[in-house]
C-alpha cells in the first residue's frame, strides 16, 4: 500500500527556531532546501539515498542543509534508514560528531547513512533550546530530586505537520494572556468531567499561576499555526503526586491535556499533537528516559490510543479523586519504534481531555 505521507511536496525545518527555520520542495526527483526564497542546496533523494548535487554553502551551512533534506525525506515515510553523500568532509564530520550520520564501514567516513530514529532526537530541529540543565539536588517537601531550570517563555516545541500543511507549536503559559482561554476550556461540561476544575475565573487565575510558580510543572499552550486549540501540562515525576505510586526516577516526565476546541479533536489532529507531547519531553531534557501517565482507569478510549501510541499499562491505582491507570512510554521505544508519525489503528475520534 502507498504511503500517504510520500504525496506531501513540502516540509519545513528547524520551525521553533526563526533563524535557522528552512524549507524543503520535491520536484520530481530532486529535493530543494531553501531559505526565504534562497536556495540553499539540491539533493537527489532516491528509495535508499540521499544524494548532494548542488550547494554553495560552506561546512556549517551544508551540514545544516543536509539535516533539514533528511528531517523532509523522513517526514514522508520509510525507509528510516539512508545512504547519505556529502562532499565537504568538514560537514560530514559535524554530522557524524552530532550522530546525525553513522559510518556504515566502521573506519571509514566514505560510506555514511542516517537513521530517522537518531535525527528525531536532535533537539535544534524541534525546541527552542537545546540547553541541558546542570545536575545538582534540591529537596522539596521532604522529595530529593534533580534541581530543575527555570519556567521557559515563548515557543518551547514546534514542528510541521504536513498532512495538516500546519505548524504544531507548544508555548509555555502565561497567566494574563492564557486566563481567558483557560476559562472558557474548563467549564466546558466535556472537559470539566474528566478535570474536574470548573469554577470562576479567580479560581482559574490561582490555578494557573500557581503552576506558573511550581518549578516541577510546565503548563503549555497547544496551537495549530496561531490557532490555540489546547492546554498541556508536563511534570517532572519525581517531585509530583505520582511518584508514591511507582520507582520514579530523576528524569521521568508525565503531561495531562484538554482538547478545549471541539474541531480539533477528530482524527488528523490527535496524530499531530499525540506523539508530538511526548516527543518534546524526550528532546527537553536527554535524561529523560521514561514518560508516565495516570488517565482514569475507566477511560476506555484514552488508555486504548495510549497502548496503540507505545505506552505499556503498569497498574491501576487510587489517588484521592480517582482510580488511575499508571502507563509507561520508554524512550527507546518511541524512536526506535518510530511513534512520532501516525499510529494508523488510534482512534478516530479523539476525546475532548485527559485529566
Amino acid at each position: 500500500m502507498p504511503n500517504p505521507l510520500s504525496a506531501f511536496s513540502r516540509h519545513v525545518s528547524f520551525a521553533a527556531r526563526p533563524d535557522l527555520r528552512c524549507e524543503s520542495r520535491f520536484d520530481g526527483a530532486q529535493l530543494t532546501v531553501e531559505r526565504d526564497g534562497q536556495r540553499l542546496a539540491t539533493f537527489a533523494p532516491d528509495d535508499g539515498g540521499l544524494r548532494l548535487l548542488d550547494s554553495r554553502l560552506d561546512s556549517a551551512g551544508l551540514a545544516h542543509a543536509t539535516m533539514a533534506a533528511l528531517d523532509a525525506v523522513f517526514a514522508r515515510g520509510g525507509p528510516y534508514t539512508l545512504r547519505v553523500q556529502v562532499e565537504s568532509r568538514e560537514a560530514q564530520r559535524h554530522l557524524l560528531e552530532t550522530g546525525v550520520l553513522l559510518s556504515s564501514e566502521p573506519g571509514h567516513q566514505r560510506h555514511t547513512v542516517a537513521r530517522a530514529d537518531l535525527l528525531w532526537q536532535r533537539p535544534e530541529l524541534y525546541v527552542a533550546s537545546s540547553a541541558v540543565y546542570p545536575l545538582t539536588y534540591a529537596m522539596t517537601a521532604g522529595k530529593r530530586h534533580p534541581l530543575r531550570p527555570p519556567q521557559p517563555r515563548g515557543v518551547v516545541y514546534a514542528r510541521y505537520i504536513p498532512w495538516l500543511d500546519r505548524t504544531l507549536t507548544l508555548r509555555a503559559a502565561e497567566v494574563e494572556s492564557d486566563l481567558p482561554l483557560l476559562h472558557r476550556w474548563m467549564n466546558d461540561p466535556e472537559v470539566a468531567y474528566f478535570w474536574n476544575e470548573e469554577g470562576d475565573e479567580a479560581k482559574h487565575r490561582a490555578y494557573l499561576q500557581g503552576l506558573v510558580d511550581d518549578p516541577h510543572m510546565l503548563p503549555l499552550i497547544a496551537a495549530f499555526d496561531d490557532t490555540p486549540f489546547g492546554y498541556f501540562e508536563v511534570y517532572w515525576a519525581r517531585e509530583n503526586r505520582i511518584a508514591p505510586f511507582y520507582d520514579a526516577q530523576d528524569h521521568d516526565r508525565g503531561w495531562h491535556v484538554l482538547i478545549g476546541e471541539p474541531a480539533f479533536r477528530g482524527k488528523a489532529f490527535l496524530t499531530a499533537w499525540f506523539p508530538a507531547i511526548q516527543h518534546f519531553q524526550f528532546l527537553d531534557d536527554p535524561r529523560t528516559q521514561r514518560i508516565v501517565g495516570e488517565p482514569r482507569a475507566d477511560h476506555v478510549r484514552q488508555i486504548a490510543n495510549l497502548d496503540k501510541a507505545g505506552f505499556s499499562k503498569i497498574k491501576e491505582f487510587d489517588f484521592p479523586h480517582k482510580r488511575a491507570m499508571l502507563v509507561m512510554l520508554l524512550r527507546e521505544r518511541f524512536f526506535g519504534e518510530r511513534l512520532l508519525f501516525p499510529v494508523p489503528a488510534l482512534n478516530p475520534v479523539a476525546g475532548p481531555a485527559a485529566a
